[in-house]
């Protein structure tokens, strides 16, 4: 996995890429927890995460908020993590300009600045969020959510504790236009111990019927065009 630097608004931070050789494959960024708290772009959830994606053909970007790692600048208290967020999808954008889909998976603080995101980049139309901090941040900027997707959480998280999230989830499920899986993991804490295969397995079912739905789509679209075409 190449070691890749890039600009962001503070100067420059420091990723792991993988790009795929699939032609118009999809992209995913890959957000890490609490800088505050030891989060950084080697979170072992962050991690797994970001080898879903890739296992699954996405060109896929993981990186370090500021002030970590070798990433410059200084911690923002989310504002100024989330304008990086949005400088590593310019970045994975301009060396995928074909990309056929856009994703975004966060884990904890990073799920709450990818959950910002969506609402700042219409073209995420994907997003997996693993221990969304809903008992420390507000969010209610999901007024309404554009996408479609997972959240998953741990039944004995003591940092996040469950029906926080599931209030969240519930409050996602009634909007129109859009499918949220909230799917427990029975006995994980905030960071999974023990329970890594289970949320990997999660993550990777949910990856394979979305896009699978996707591909689906497409290809029904695709023969209708042809059928059109042929009956001109």
């Amino acid at each position: 996995m190449p070691e890749v630097i890039f600009t962001g608004p503070e100067g420059r931070l420091e990723g792991r890429y993988h790009h795929s050789e699939t032609p118009r494959a999809p992209i995913a960024v890959i957000l890490h927890p609490h800088p505050q708290h030891g989060g950084t772009m080697n979170n072992k959830v962050v991690y797994n995460l970001y080898y879903v994606f890739v296992k699954k053909g996405f060109s896929v970007v993981r990186f370090n908020f500021r002030g970590v790692g070798r990433s410059q600048g200084d911690f923002d208290n989310g504002q100024g993590e989330l304008s990086d967020a949005a400088s590593a999808l310019d970045w994975l954008q301009s060396v995928n300009a074909n990309a056929s889909s856009c994703w975004v998976a966060g884990f904890s603080f990073g799920a709450w600045i990818g959950m910002q995101l969506l609402m700042r980049r219409p073209e995420i139309e994907g997003f997996v969020s693993i221990a969304p901090p809903a008992n420390m941040y507000d969010f209610s900027f999901l007024a309404p959510c554009p996408s479609s997707g997972l959240i998953l959480q741990g039944t004995e998280d003591d940092v996040v504790p469950e029906p926080s999230v599931e209030k969240l989830a519930n409050k996602l499920k009634m909007q129109k236009n859009i499918t949220i899986d909230y799917q427990l993991v029975k006995g994980a804490n905030h960071f999974f111990k023990d329970h890594m295969d289970h949320l990997v397995t999660s993550v990777n079912n949910y990856v394979d019927t979305r896009m699978g739905h996707t591909a689906n789509t497409a290809a029904r679209r695709k023969a209708a065009g042809a059928a059109q075409a042929s009956s001109n």
